[in-house]
This record gives C-alpha cells, sequence and structure tokens, in this order.
C-alpha cells in the first residue's frame, strides 16, 4: 500500500484541509504484506473519523493499512473536527465538504471510482453517525455503510445535548429543530425506505458496555421495522479502539468489493 498525507485547499470551507489516503500497490516481494491492483480505477471508502479524533487516528489505532492490503482497495480518511459531518449553524460547512467538494478533490489527485456500486463509507461514534448520514441522504453514489458505535439516534428527546457540552447547539442550532431535519438519520431512513431509488446495505455494530448502545437499539428496531437491507451486530465491548479495530476487520469483510 501507499500511504499519503494530502494537504489541500478547500474552496467550500475558505481553508486548508487534511486527509490521510491508503492507495493499492502490487507488491510481490515485502515480507508480511501482499498487494493487489486490478485494471481500472480503485473502489473506494470513506473512513470517518469520531468527535474527539481526527484523519490520523484510524492508522494510529488499527492496522487498517494491512488490512486494506489485499482488497485493492483505497481508504480516503478525512478531517473534519467536531462538526458531525454537518453544515454547522455556528461553523463550517462541513456536510457539503465531505458529501460534495472531498469526492471531486480525491478523483482529481487519485484514480478512484466514482461508480456507486465502487464507493462506500464507514466511520465510528461521530463518523458512524457522518457514514450513515453519507448513505441515506445520497444513496445514489454510496453501495453500502457502516457504522462503529455510531452516535445514530441525536435527538434531543433521548440523547443529552448538555452531555457534549455545547457542541450539538454549535452544530444543529435549536434543538427544536432537530427531529424531522436533514440531520435525522430517523427521518432519512424512513425517506430512503419510501424511495424507488437504490438502497446502500447497511452494517452496524455497538459493544454493550457502550454509553450508545440504546442509540443503536432503536436506529436498529426502526430501520429493521422500514424492511431496509440491513445487518446488526453487538457483542462484549465499550467505546474504545480495542472494539474498533476488531469491527473494521468485519466491515472490510462485508463491503461488496468488486471481484
Amino acid at each position: 500500500m501507499a500511504l499519503m498525507e494530502c494537504n489541500f485547499f478547500s474552496d467550500t470551507l475558505g481553508l486548508c484541509c487534511s486527509a490521510k489516503v491508503i492507495l493499492p500497490q502490487c507488491t510481490v516481494s515485502q515480507i508480511g504484506l501482499k498487494g493487489v491492483v486490478g485494471s481500472g480505477e480503485f473502489p473506494v471508502l470513506y473512513l470517518l473519523h469520531g468527535l474527539s479524533d481526527d484523519h490520523t487516528t484510524w492508522l494510529r489505532r488499527t492496522s487498517i493499512e494491512r488490512y486494506a492490503s489485499e482488497l485493492g482497495l483505497a481508504v480516503v480518511m478525512p478531517a473534519v473536527h467536531r462538526s458531525f459531518y454537518a453544515d454547522m449553524a455556528s461553523g463550517y460547512p462541513y456536510w457539503t465538504f465531505v458529501s460534495e467538494e472531498l469526492p471531486q478533490i480525491c478523483r482529481s489527485f487519485f484514480r478512484i471510482s466514482s461508480a456507486r456500486e465502487h464507493t462506500y463509507v464507514a466511520g465510528l461514534s461521530m463518523g458512524g453517525y457522518g457514514a450513515f448520514k453519507l448513505a441515506l441522504h445520497c444513496p445514489q453514489r454510496f453501495a453500502a455503510a457502516a457504522s462503529l458505535s455510531g452516535a445514530l439516534d441525536l435527538s434531543p428527546s433521548v440523547m443529552d445535548w448538555d452531555d457534549l457540552g455545547s457542541d450539538l447547539r454549535l452544530v444543529f442550532g435549536d434543538p427544536k429543530g432537530f427531529d424531522g431535519s436533514g440531520h435525522d438519520l430517523m427521518r432519512l431512513a424512513r425517506q430512503l425506505a419510501a424511495s424507488d431509488g437504490p438502497k446502500p446495505k447497511l452494517w452496524a455494530c455497538c459493544g454493550t458496555e457502550d454509553s450508545l448502545i440504546e442509540a443503536n437499539h432503536r436506529f436498529r428496531d426502526q430501520v429493521q421495522e422500514l424492511g431496509l437491507d440491513f445487518h446488526y451486530e453487538e457483542g462484549p465491548g465499550s467505546h474504545d479502539w480495542g472494539y474498533w479495530d476488531e469491527q473494521i476487520q468485519r466491515v472490510l469483510a462485508w463491503l461488496p468489493l468488486p471481484a
């Protein structure tokens, strides 16, 4: 694999941004790794970080580069700070950046696919929320999405917004306007289920000792009732990297990668 630190300017944000990018490499002699590169463009996984992390965290806390080495898969890991992948009420338009500008910029720099069937998104915690928001909001662009310990139900009726200080208000504004908005994954899931368009495959997991387990249960119950293609797993684990390092390997095995 080739690992790159990508620093570039975002017209959407009006500032310089960073992303880590893993690209496939056909290697036959490197000890412990086997590279696989097909012809044409690489399938791509956008891999999203959590609330207290940045674009380096997946590489520092897991072996994502090694796990992806035999898959011929590009992995793009952008930095979005504490934005919840949203156009913030008091801040920057990170939703527009990650949903529109970032894929265009990455395709201009790297040989990665724009085809829906070869485009995937995954993330942990805040990034799990962002991954499902992207897939539910833009189903025509993502074949599959995975959430690891995701913050999947942010409704102020069940989530204590004060528990995260002022972050959620800075991101989403008045809590009274959240339910039923474009930020509400429950509403987006209902909208997708009622549509005639493409529907991404969804995969979620959460540790039974994780404080977000109830939010995952609420999302799971609704999505299963809607009949979307949704796989859910839970087992022993908390909100930590030991759990996520194990689960990202399961996500990569589940992705519908080209043969």
